[in-house]
């Protein structure tokens, strides 16, 4: 096929070998689970992923087609849809973990706040194409933003705040990558630092008055095998998991943390159980594979004529990148745990979707610089 013949070739080949990483990850730190949990079926979630990276490789040969001139439309129809749903669901949809962010059907969960993540990048970058010359006017360059602050107060209504986060990140970040002017950058990023001092007086002062106990639970992530009955569980058999592993790690399947001993094992934690396995040389592995992936889609977005192209190209980057960082650092206990899942190893049909999506943008776009040297 045309396309195929044309899209980035290295990008590809990494993509393979984190997705394919991922379902042997996803196996390993979920057969217990399964097999304990779910009808003595130890390939239960295998079998789920695999059908949701199947499926969604199906839609991405289809979406591939569709010329980047369509995103900016096509985001806006999305975001409006996912808003809809994400607010309907709130009020009318079932709380899991002290969240109502789920459609579920037939023992399939959607997470709709994950894919208005997707949305938002090619919206923001089209608009700022659009509007190259009128950026130097505060409501002109700031309307992008508008926007993402509605949305986020969506996702903040649900009671995710990892999803939320990462989404404020994301926008924030595509924010300063754009041409808006300094000037306007200079006044928002002010701004910024301000509002966060803020918000971080009123939480030390009256922290648990404004959230839940279980969302103020997770600041208090520090020393966790002291508080191994109350809140440092997960994150106490965690440091067990990657400390157990060393060097070289016990070997694939060998992971002891993983008989239910640490809740998640195969979606938040499977890093944990990852390197428990395969030590010290198989996360210096992984994350090389995604500093690789992560600068291959940074040169295609600069190898981009338009300023759309590219800055979707730098959306996707930040979007893995801010799921990476978000992840790990909850997992060692560097910064609390958000529930964040890693991409291409946490088990999920929504985070495995939206990573294909965003991958398929970054190679239609490679596709699009190709075909223009031609």
């Amino acid at each position: 096929m045309k396309i195929l013949r044309k899209i980035d070739k290295p990008l590809l080949i990494i993509s393979i070998i984190l997705f394919a990483t991922g379902l042997v990850a996803i196996y390993s730190a979920s057969n217990v689970t399964a097999f304990m949990l779910n009808d003595a079926n130890p390939g239960r979630y295998f079998l789920k992923e695999s059908i949701f990276l199947f499926g969604g490789l199906l839609v991405s040969y289809f979406l591939i087609k569709i010329p980047t001139r369509s995103y900016g439309g096509l985001s806006w129809l999305s975001t409006i849809v996912l808003v809809g749903i994400i607010l309907a669901i709130t009020v009318l949809g079932q709380v899991i973990n002290g969240m109502s962010a789920w459609i579920n059907y037939n023992g399939l969960g959607i997470q709709p706040s994950e894919f208005v993540k997707i949305a938002i990048i090619p919206l923001i970058a089209t608009y700022y194409d659009k509007n190259y010359k009128k950026l130097r006017d505060f409501n002109t360059a700031m309307f992008p933003m508008y926007i993402a602050m509605v949305v986020a107060g969506s996702i903040v209504f649900q009671g995710d705040l990892g999803t939320a986060i990462i989404f404020v990140g994301l926008c924030g970040l595509m924010f300063f990558f754009s041409p808006v002017s300094k000037r306007i950058k200079v006044r928002v990023f002010g701004v910024v630092l301000i509002f966060a001092a803020l918000l971080g007086i009123i939480l030390m002062a009256g922290g648990d008055k404004i959230l839940p106990q279980d969302k103020l639970a997770r600041f208090d992530f520090k020393n966790p095998c002291e508080k191994y009955i109350t809140t440092g569980n997960q994150l106490c058999n965690s440091y067990i998991a990657i400390n157990g592993g060393g060097i070289t790690g016990k070997g694939l399947g060998n992971s002891t943390q993983k008989y239910l001993y640490l809740p998640e094992a195969h979606t938040d934690f499977i890093f944990s159980i990852y390197v428990e396995e395969l030590g010290i040389i198989g996360a210096v592995v992984l994350i090389s594979l995604y500093f690789v992936l992560l600068v291959r889609i940074i040169v295609i977005g600069k190898m981009a004529p338009t300023i759309a192209k590219k800055l979707i190209c730098y959306g996707v980057s930040f979007y893995l990148f801010m799921h990476i960082i978000v992840n790990l650092t909850g997992v060692l206990g560097i910064l609390p745990m958000t529930g964040v899942p890693l991409p291409f190893m946490s088990y999920g049909g929504s985070v495995c979707w939206c990573t294909l999506l965003a991958l398929t943008m970054v190679q239609r776009i490679s596709y699009e610089n190709n075909s223009r040297k031609s």
